[in-house]
């Protein structure tokens, strides 16, 4: 938190996913810069800022709930921060949420964040600049020890289920020398391991008007930070060539750990999806990925319950978890979104029919997926210490575990930011002792 008791007073309050996070502190920073202080609890604020997720109809439906919430707190001066709702609620509603929810002061889409400080004078009856402050006044808040780096924005798949595309618009990936300053200020400032993220990472360069490459980008940066973990996040199939995975071979500092989402494995259903692939394509993919980073960690999500999806269809989803080769498996119940053709789509299955199938599927992951966790026990891996957790056990995560999916392993001794080499002593479903 930064420190300087005669600025207005400003809490963020992020919903949603890691993308989310990184967009809340992009803001954060720019409020910041421009004198105001960032506080963490809402009841300390003067404006209270909701960066919301709409994703899905639940996604929508719990920022909705916070921002209730934050409305209805009852502040010891009788006073009411005003609430900025910002983020993909606005991106994906528009104007009519100014009529459906009164409760708010202003709304900001993804498109207008970068102008956050100025909207917030503006609700505050403020005048920029608010003070003289240091222009890096944001870099004296303490740094985490793991970070993310937000890549590229919006994607141009139009799978039929998503609503990114209307929400942040067409992809589009950020310069170098954007990404290389941000990474160096994370790691200036206390981050040991760097997590790269997007919609589609994969993509990133190839809409340059000289084409670059997702294998290039993360090599750049590993030789630049040498002593700094890095991590990639969401690269679709198309995405997971030879020359990034043997990019990831080739630096001890990436992270032997792909996230590659498939969706399904059924031909017909992916179509349907407006995505490629299929069974045998992503079991060869596995196999030659695994080929080349025999020791690498393998990720994927999956969506149970698409319109059309038969029961022959779903055993075979299943079927395919059982023998596919993977570490981790995100499953999720299909969620019928107004706008996206899927939404249109015939034969939409029942919600409790969904949730069933997502069930079945997420009960045959963890049974699959913690017997590899437990297969771990007795070897030997390099753990970044990330802190303590609130009865005082120290904590960290080995390369294959990536931020807020994969579990954490539990320690004996170390500081938070150091790496300590470990012996896996024991497992617990995703979790791991060590000594």
């Amino acid at each position: 938190m930064i420190r300087d008791s005669g600025s207005p007073r400003v809490c963020f309050v992020t919903l949603g996913c890691a993308k989310n996070e990184v967009d809340s502190d992009r803001m954060a920073q720019r409020a910041a810069e421009a004198g105001f202080l960032i506080v963490d609890e809402p009841r300390e604020a003067e404006a209270i800022v909701v960066n919301t997720c709409s994703f899905i109809e639940a996604a929508t439906e719990e920022s909705l709930e916070m921002i209730f919430d934050l409305a209805e707190i009852e502040f010891s001066d009788g006073k009411r921060p005003p609430l900025v709702v910002a983020g993909c609620m606005p991106a994906r509603y528009g104007d009519e949420l100014e009529s459906e929810l009164p409760e708010a002061a202003a709304f900001v889409p993804c498109s207008k964040e970068d102008d956050i400080a100025e909207l917030l004078a503006e609700v505050l009856g403020l005048e920029l600049p608010l003070a003289e402050l240091a222009a890096d006044a944001a870099d004296e808040r303490s740094g985490a020890v793991s970070a993310y780096v937000k890549i590229s924005d919006g994607c141009d798949r139009f799978c039929s289920y998503c609503t990114i595309p209307f929400i942040r618009g067409r992809y589009r990936s950020f310069p170098y020398d954007q990404i290389e300053r941000e990474t160096k200020r994370l790691v200036d400032s206390g981050a040991r391991e760097i997590v790269l993220i997007a919609q589609d990472t994969g993509r990133w360069g190839s809409d340059f008007d000289e084409p670059s490459s997702l294998s290039w980008l993360l090599a750049s940066l590993a030789e630049r930070f040498a002593d700094t973990w890095f991590r990639v996040m969401y690269v679709q199939p198309e995405g997971v060539t030879d020359e990034l995975i043997d990019t990831i071979a080739a630096h001890d500092n990436i992270c032997s750990y792909l996230d590659v989402p498939i969706q399904h494995v059924k031909h017909d259903i992916l179509r349907a999806m407006n995505r490629t692939g299929s069974r045998e394509e992503f079991e060869e993919l596995v196999s030659r990925i695994r080929r080349r980073i025999p020791a690498v960690t393998l990720r994927t999500t999956l969506i149970a319950g698409f319109p059309g999806e038969t029961e022959d269809d779903f055993e075979d989803l299943c079927d395919f978890v059982e023998g596919a080769d993977l570490d981790y498996v995100g499953v999720f119940a299909y969620s019928r979104e107004e706008g996206t053709r899927a939404a249109a789509l015939e034969n939409q299955i029942d919600d409790e029919v969904k949730l069933e199938r997502a069930q079945t599927l997420r009960d045959i992951a963890d049974t699959v997926c913690t017997a590899r966790v437990a297969e771990r026990i007795g070897q030997t891996a390099s753990v970044l210490v990330l802190g303590r957790e609130e009865d005082g056990q120290l904590y960290g995560r080995a390369a294959c575990q990536a931020p807020d999916v994969d579990g954490v392993v539990y320690l004996s001794e170390g500081e938070p930011g150091q790496f300590v080499t470990v012996t896996i002593a024991d497992t617990l479903l995703y979790e791991m002792e060590a000594e």
